[in-house]
């Protein structure tokens, strides 16, 4: 599982400053990073999809997160796209803001690696100074190295 996050991260799809301040827009300023991902068979029936699951619940995780996602057939293998908000968005149908969307698509043939990244987006995000840290990166390549670097103390055994 070492380095998963980081394999999905490509600077090109990380968007430090989001200017949609509405869930729905902002979910497609995210969610278009992802067009014309190669493992991306069809961007409009995996947004579609994305949109189908956002009205079914919130994709709130709490702490000013959120993880708009879609199991689907129209990618090839799991993709990401990350979105960030200084001001944050309102996702009105949890009441609650987010500063950090993590655009997820997945093959529904593939529960168990899907199952996987999210584990790995919930420990990275549950920890207050590593959500703080990602919030202050400057660039797509500093953001990527954060979560390289959180992947790697991850793996580190802990003293006992």
């Amino acid at each position: 599982m070492a380095g998963r996050l980081t394999a999905l991260l490509h600077p090109s799809r990380i968007r430090l400053q989001v200017q949609a301040s509405k869930r729905t827009v902002a979910i497609n300023e995210v969610a278009r990073l992802l067009e014309g991902h190669p493992e991306v068979t069809n961007f409009q029936g995996f947004y579609n999809e994305l949109l189908a699951r956002e009205r079914l619940d919130t994709t709130c995780l709490g702490n000013e997160v959120a993880l708009p996602h879609a199991r689907t057939e129209h990618v090839r293998s799991i993709v990401l796209a990350v979105g960030r908000s200084e001001p944050g968005i309102l996702f009105e149908n949890s009441n609650q803001m987010v500063r950090l969307m993590f655009v997820l698509g997945t093959p529904k043939s593939n529960p168990g690696d899907y199952l996987q990244v999210v584990s790995a987006l919930c420990k990275l995000l549950k920890e207050p100074a590593n959500r703080e840290a990602l919030l202050q990166s400057s660039t797509p390549e500093e953001f990527i190295d954060l979560v390289r670097r959180f992947e790697e103390r991850a793996m580190v055994p802990t003293a006992v």
